[in-house]
């Protein structure tokens, strides 16, 4: 795969990490969406009424998430990337 920038590049290569090729923007396959979901699915019961209690309800919830289920989505990206095929997928 080719880098639009060296450093970034050079980087890689010389940690030896393999980097898979899907568009960086593609909403179904960044992993950040996923844990926004989850942080979304821990705070709907709460309801802030105030911008400090919904600021500290994301927080917690953020707080909330595992390393493992972290782990869990970045594992998960080359199936994500079998299954789009480029196109949108499921998850």
């Amino acid at each position: 795969m080719r880098f639009p920038f060296i450093p970034t590049h050079n980087w890689f290569t010389k940690k030896q990490l393999e980097v898979l090729a899907w568009l960086a923007n593609s909403p179904d396959l960044n992993v950040i969406e996923n844990l926004w979901a989850i942080v979304k699915r821990k705070i709907r019961d709460r309801k802030p009424t105030t911008l400090d209690q919904l600021k500290q309800n994301i927080a917690t919830a953020w707080e909330a998430v595992s390393a493992e289920t972290c782990d869990k989505l970045v594992k998960s990206m080359p199936r994500r990337l079998q299954a789009a095929k480029g196109a949108a997928t499921k998850y």
